[in-house]
């Protein structure tokens, strides 16, 4: 069978409701995959094998969801985000301390030699610049820690959708290693750069439209979700069997166009915000 094939494929893809998540479970379907959603709201004309119902703000909610998925599953597509029009602690709990939960909880449910993808944001990309501050939230013991750790601090963070992006990268980089060594499970990350999606009103209310939009260089437009879907199913398939711990960043060059300083962000903002 092709390394590209999914047919008879087993996945979950989290967050199937709109934006990326949801061209993602179309795209896996019209490949052959069976699969099962999740998501807060019901979803439907996408030719799901099955779907349950998840608030991902609880850990009882996604206790009772994970119940109800059959494994053994090949892949588990994480692709649920809150941005920051949401309260700050619903926003790190779905971002990040509830989807370690979430990963810790469903990886039984992997088949030893699967793999696990995770949509994180080139919103993240910070988290080099503070990467001892992000470390010690991501290696707090569990969901309780993580949330006694961060409130006391929400005002010194800042964005809290940066920040959960800062920390679902970390943790991912760091998690990466210790699951595949003992189960041959690959974990990596997807980090996209402005994509429309559902969270588009919220991101350009936030920011200003023109702002968001200087992120879109050197391309100068804002990824389609199938744009994202497909290297996202990448990671997962078995054409990337000897890729794991990676941050595959996919917004068409605005990160190497600055690591490089091909790109003026701060005239570019400056014309955006004038």
């Amino acid at each position: 069978m092709s390394v590209w094939s999914h047919e008879g494929r087993n996945v979950l893809v989290v967050g199937c409701y709109s934006g990326i998540g949801r061209a993602t479970a179309e795209e896996l379907v019209r490949l052959g995959a069976r699969v099962h959603g999740m998501d807060w709201k019901s979803v439907d004309g996408i030719g799901l094998s099955a779907f349950t119902l998840c608030d991902l703000r609880d850990t009882g909610s996604i206790d009772a969801a994970l119940g109800q998925i059959a494994g053994p599953l090949d892949a588990i597509y994480y692709c649920s985000g809150l941005p920051q029009t949401h309260p700050a602690m619903d926003v790190l709990k779905v971002n990040f301390i509830n989807a370690r939960y979430f990963i810790e909880r469903a990886r039984p449910l992997v088949r030893d030699g699967g793999a696990i993808a995770i949509i994180a944001s080139t919103a993240g990309n910070g988290w080099v610049t503070r990467a001892a501050t992000v470390t010690e939230f991501v290696t707090t013991s569990d969901g309780s820690a993580a949330v006694a750790w961060a409130e006391p601090r929400l005002a010194e963070l800042g964005d809290p959708y940066s920040f959960s992006k800062e920390a679902i990268i970390v943790w991912a980089m760091r998690e990466s290693a210790r699951i595949a060594e003992n189960r041959g499970i690959r974990l990596n990350l997807l980090s996209p750069g402005p994509t429309i999606s559902g969270m588009t009103p919220d991101f350009d209310s936030f920011a200003g439209a023109k702002v968001i939009d200087v992120y879109t260089q050197p391309l100068g437009r804002r990824s389609a979700p199938e744009e994202q879907a497909f290297p996202l199913i990448f990671l997962n398939s078995e054409g990337a069997s000897y890729i794991n711990g990676c941050n595959f960043i996919t917004d068409a060059g605005f990160t190497a166009g600055m690591a490089t300083g091909q790109i003026a962000l701060d005239r570019l903002l400056a014309e955006a915000v004038a």
